[in-house]
């Protein structure tokens, strides 16, 4: 089946920071493809930088596809593409396979899962980590939910983009675990944001302290690209609040629905809500040491 999806004629919905550099993966692994964006044009940049087929709505890209990349906002955003008389569904035959990167809720997974299946079509949810530099570059952790025979067939393409892709079980496993990274950064950023503070206050060389103390035990991602930036207050870049928010928001309806309390996860979640309400959505979450630091 490996050897049948290298050959497969693919489509990809939504190409912003994250979509259009890992749909041009895709190309310049050898796919043949079309894409489709709600501002046509991005897609017409898209194709400016790389040969493909634009398509005018999410029903005529998935014709003949044999796999739908959907990369969008939200779980609207992904309703509006999916379902209707111009979405995937309507354009997509039995066999195809629907792969959603859009980090959404794990009950919509479901729910597409099953709307997929009554039409003989395949879905997994794939959501991912990583960036815009790691789609820019190649290297996205990819989280899935689905059949593990789907999963095995679309692997070796996604691929194309990606460092690590890892099938957590069925539908909606992906997005929970994509909840467990969320939650782990904005913990993440709250202790690296009190620890620079700290650091500043203290009168150490932050740069200094960073290359120290990357390398043991609080060593992370978050401290390894934020740090200097963040000591630096340059946050025009990333990772958007506005878009953690909607991730936490999941996060933090998933662990209601476990009686779970997160308390540090809704701190983190509060102290992003006021960033937002200054006017800063737009920014980085790195910005989160703006509210320890005032």
């Amino acid at each position: 089946m490996e050897q049948s999806m290298s050959k497969a004629k693919v489509a990809f919905i939504g190409l912003g920071v994250m979509g259009s550099p890992m749909a041009g993966h895709l190309k310049t692994a050898g796919y043949e493809i079309k894409v489709y964006n709600r501002t046509t044009s991005r897609a017409e940049q898209w194709c400016a930088n790389y040969e493909g087929t634009i398509a005018a709505t999410p029903r005529e890209a998935a014709i003949d596809a044999d796999i739908v990349f959907v990369c969008v906002g939200n779980d609207d955003d992904v309703r509006s593409v999916i379902y209707g008389d111009s979405g995937v569904l309507a354009g997509a035959t039995e066999g195809t396979i629907i792969v959603d990167h859009t980090t959404t809720s794990a009950i919509l997974a479901v729910e597409l899962a099953e709307a997929c299946q009554n039409k003989n079509i395949s879905f997994i949810d794939a959501p991912v980590s990583g960036g815009q530099a790691g789609a820019v570059n190649g290297l996205l952790t990819v989280m899935c939910g689905g059949d593990e025979a789907i999963f095995n067939q679309v692997k070796p393409v996604i691929n194309a983009y990606s460092k690590q892709i890892t099938l957590l079980g069925e539908n909606g496993q992906g997005q929970r675990c994509k909840m467990v990274n969320q939650v782990c950064i904005a913990g993440l950023l709250q202790g690296l944001s009190e620890g620079l503070a700290l650091a500043e206050k203290s009168g150490l060389n932050v740069e200094q302290v960073v290359d120290t103390l990357k390398h043991g035990a609080a060593g992370s991602w978050q401290m390894e690209n934020r740090s200097v930036t963040m000591s630096q207050r340059e946050f025009d870049f990333g990772f958007a609040i506005d878009w953690m928010r909607k991730d936490l928001d999941i996060c933090l309806t998933e662990a209601k629905e476990h009686q779970l309390s997160l308390p540090i996860t809704e701190y983190v979640d509060n102290q992003y809500k006021a960033l937002q309400h200054e006017g800063f959505g737009r920014m980085d979450t790195s910005m989160l040491i703006k509210k320890v630091t005032n």
